[in-house]
């Protein structure tokens, strides 16, 4: 590690970078629950959804390296919850622990209150993912729960952790 962090809008030419990120998480990780990590096209898809809908897509940068990526999606379709984000923060391997995560979740946070978001969701895969769970505590969610056994991954049952941020005035003011 030798040069400063660099918090960015993501662009098109740092779709393999996330891409790379992202495969490694979804083959040795359970904060995905694929299996098969997606195309170099199908991530480009995805974010290209992301960004043409407004939603805050970052990248970390250090020495022209992406080390990281975070965005927010809508938490769940229906028009109840147009208000609701849900967050994804993945990490280059070996970059974890030095920061990038607290420094990309805290921009995207940041960004979803300009927006006028009220509430930010983290959906964690795995009770035993504990640096993500304590990023999220650090950045302000608050544990809501866990469902217990939700999903299989590398043969086992794995939990998926709810924690839950409020943006702005959260619920404290009524919506709009």
């Amino acid at each position: 590690m030798t040069g400063e962090l660099l918090i960015r809008p993501s662009c098109d030419d740092d779709v393999a970078a996330i891409t790379a990120i992202y495969g490694h998480h979804v083959l040795h990780g359970v904060a995905s629950f694929e299996e098969v990590p997606p195309s170099e096209a199908e991530m480009a898809r995805r974010r290209a959804e992301i960004v043409g809908r407004g939603f805050p897509y970052v990248v970390g940068e250090r020495d022209g390296k992406i080390v990281g990526y975070c965005y927010t999606g809508p938490y769940r379709t229906r028009v109840g919850y147009r208000f609701s984000v849900e967050d994804s923060i993945y990490i280059d391997p070996s970059e974890v622990g030095r920061g990038i995560g607290r420094a990309l979740l805290a921009e995207v946070i940041e960004r979803s209150t300009e927006l006028g978001y009220r509430q930010m969701i983290a959906v964690i895969g795995g009770s035993e993912t504990l640096p993500s769970i304590r990023l999220h505590a650090a950045l302000g969610f608050a544990h809501i729960g866990v469902f217990t056994g939700i999903g299989v991954k590398f043969g086992r049952w794995i939990d998926s952790v709810y924690m839950q941020r409020p943006l702005g005035p959260g619920a404290s003011a009524p919506p709009g």
